[in-house]
């Protein structure tokens, strides 16, 4: 895209497929910037294998060790490319230390080094034959294979062709992760990076059967063809026209064209087949995430959540509904954007995880519709939990035709647990076509509680109620679920949840004092501080709505030297009179009247 060209950073994951020593290599590149991590999240359900690159320079960030437990949690291999080791300051012995303090003690450096920290630096690969290297690799092996720990502690010689064919497995089961160096910049190492994936890399997660069997990790948008569907395919293939099932869709849909990308350009390949990606065009109600065939998507991992939350504001107000439009697309290809349009005050509001999101969003909103917009300024996203056990009980009964007649149970869950739905109601006395209805319902409900945040970390429980074979309309229960639930949250009464980050603070060792005063002064907790070589590095745990702009603060105290990298580290308790109330969007269910008015549209 022209936004990325400007800044120079990738802020859409793009694909292109690289033939290399016989392998097919596609490859989904991922932008690296804390507020598009939601890119890489969509990518790792897709993947056999993770290249982490690292800079030679400033190391192991909060962000790569963010990245990395994900691919742990989702068991995808790791392979590590220390870049950068053209510039000055580079030290590439230093990240390898930190990688195996970090992450993991069974890697393998595969590359050897020449004028680091110098534009003439160049690498190559290490050969098996040669020592030291050859001693390392028996090293790293006999951990995980008997009959070379065996061979070497008896003296004898190990083959040379047995030691390599250990050594690809160990990778290939994930027990060894190789290291690379180079320069991105210059090219250097780009061969050795990818030799090393062609020969040591493995496609773990293809289907050994032709079933149909795809996931869906990307939605892009395309003028002449609409939503494009772009998918990782395990098993069997895809042709233009083929009729293939979603997950999400009940019926079959038609594919019309396929696509091979090549960062912004494509070709036409009228076949996808497994182990492949490619983009399909034609399945218009596709989302991300939809399971194409019989594909088992891994468990997802969370690396990034919005915290903050924005409404969109048109330059001309003639552009409001075009806006709406614009932001249902780029809420197609991010969800976590999560835009919802309130007609009663006709705002768009969006979540965000971050500033600089934001400038990219008004440059692709002008690159791709040709629309002026600007933002309020950002709000945190605060939660609210129940405090006690309730009930929640709403008879809607008049005014006729109507039987609604819904009794539901309310605890307080675990910090994290989100919503849990049960039922205990029988289908004599509410028809399960109608609890259905219910359970649709109230996760919508719990958007808004008493101080207008989503309601989250609780468990609801249908534990009584009826329908009227009679007087009861489909849509009843739709309509009195949310005065029940709001009934219910007046009875438990709500304790407001507010986001907290972990910061990691590095700056000179002379301000450490003035940093721990800061962090206090932010209601933060911290742990000791680490003093090294002058600096000190410092971890505290701090609410987003204090530390927002502390980035600009430390930079300036610190003439620029100072480094904070922040992550989520989840929702905490918080005084009502240190957070805030929202603004309630739409009628209060509590206004039972208006309410019930609204929802049958008999409110003018």
């Amino acid at each position: 895209m022209e936004v990325e060209r400007a800044r120079g950073i990738s802020v859409k994951s793009s694909s292109v497929s690289i033939a290399r020593n016989n392998t097919q290599i596609n490859l989904i590149d991922t932008p690296g910037h804390v507020d598009f991590a939601a890119e890489v999240e969509r990518s790792l359900a897709v993947l056999d294998t993770a290249v982490l690159v690292i800079s030679a320079v400033e190391g192991v960030q909060a962000q790569t060790e963010i990245l990395f437990e994900a691919l742990r949690q989702t068991h995808t291999n790791v392979f590590f490319f220390i870049n950068k080791i053209d510039r000055a300051g580079s030290n590439a012995t230093a990240v390898l230390q930190q990688i195996k303090n970090k992450f993991t003690k069974h890697i393998l450096l595969m590359s050897a080094i020449s004028e680091e920290g110098e534009k003439t630096c160049s690498v190559k690969s290490c050969n098996i034959e040669e020592e030291p290297y050859r001693e390392t690799v028996i090293d790293a092996v006999s951990e995980f294979d008997e009959t070379i720990m065996d061979t070497y502690l008896s003296s004898e010689k190990i083959a040379s062709d047995y030691l390599e064919a250990s050594l690809k497995k160990q990778v290939q089961l994930g027990n060894l992760s190789p290291v690379l160096c180079g320069s991105a910049f210059f090219g250097v190492g780009m061969d050795e990076l990818l030799d090393c994936i062609a020969e040591y890399a493995e496609p773990v997660k293809n289907n050994e059967t032709d079933e149909l069997s795809g996931v869906i990790y990307k939605i892009t948008h395309d003028k002449t063809m609409g939503r494009i569907a772009h998918v990782r395919l395990f098993g069997g293939s895809i042709k233009t026209r083929d009729s293939i099932p979603l997950s999400s869709v009940p019926e079959s849909q038609k594919v019309t064209q396929i696509r091979k990308y090549f960062g912004s350009r494509y070709t036409d390949t009228g076949e996808v087949k497994r182990g492949d990606i490619a983009a399909l065009c034609g399945l218009s109600n596709a989302k991300i995430s939809d399971i194409i065939g019989e594909a088992h998507l891994l468990a997802g991992y969370k690396m990034s959540v919005p915290l903050m939350k924005v409404q969109v504001i048109p330059a001309k107000s003639d552009d409001l509904y075009p806006l709406i439009s614009a932001f249902e697309e780029l809420s197609a290809e991010d969800p976590q954007l999560d835009m919802e349009y309130t007609p009663e005050e006709k705002e768009i509001n969006i979540s965000i995880t971050g500033k600089i999101q934001l400038e990219i969003l008004s440059a692709i909103v002008k690159e791709r519709y040709n629309k002026e917009i600007f933002f309020s300024s950002p709000t945190v996203i605060y939660k609210e939990t129940p405090t006690r056990c309730g009930n929640g009980f709403e008879a809607y009964t008049m005014p006729k035709p109507c039987w609604a007649v819904i009794s539901l149970d309310i605890e307080p869950g675990k910090r994290g647990s989100g919503l849990e739905y049960h039922s205990i109601v029988s289908n004599d006395k509410i028809f399960y076509r109608y609890q259905n209805h219910i359970e649709t319902t109230v996760p919508r409900a719990l958007k808004q509680g008493l101080y207008n945040w989503e309601v989250t970390d609780l468990k609801v429980t249908l534990v009584g109620g009826e329908h009227h074979i009679m007087h009861t309309h489909p849509m009843d229960f739709f309509l009195a679920t949310p005065m029940a639930v709001m009934n219910g949250l007046l009875n438990t009464g709500t304790t407001l949840l507010e986001p907290v980050v972990t910061m990691r603070i590095i700056a000179q060792e002379e301000f450490t004092g003035k940093v721990i005063g800061d962090v206090i002064a932010m209601r933060g907790e911290y742990d000791s501080p680490v003093i090294s070589g002058g600096m000190f590095t410092l971890e505290a745990k701090v609410p987003v709505a204090t530390s927002l702009d502390y980035a600009i603060r430390l930079a300036s105290m610190t003439s620029g030297k100072g480094i904070l990298s922040t992550r989520f580290a989840g929702y905490l308790e918080c005084p009502l009179e240190l957070g805030a109330v929202a603004k309630r969007r739409g009628v209060n269910p509590l206004d039972r009247e208006r309410w019930i008015l609204n929802q049958r549209n008999a409110l003018s």
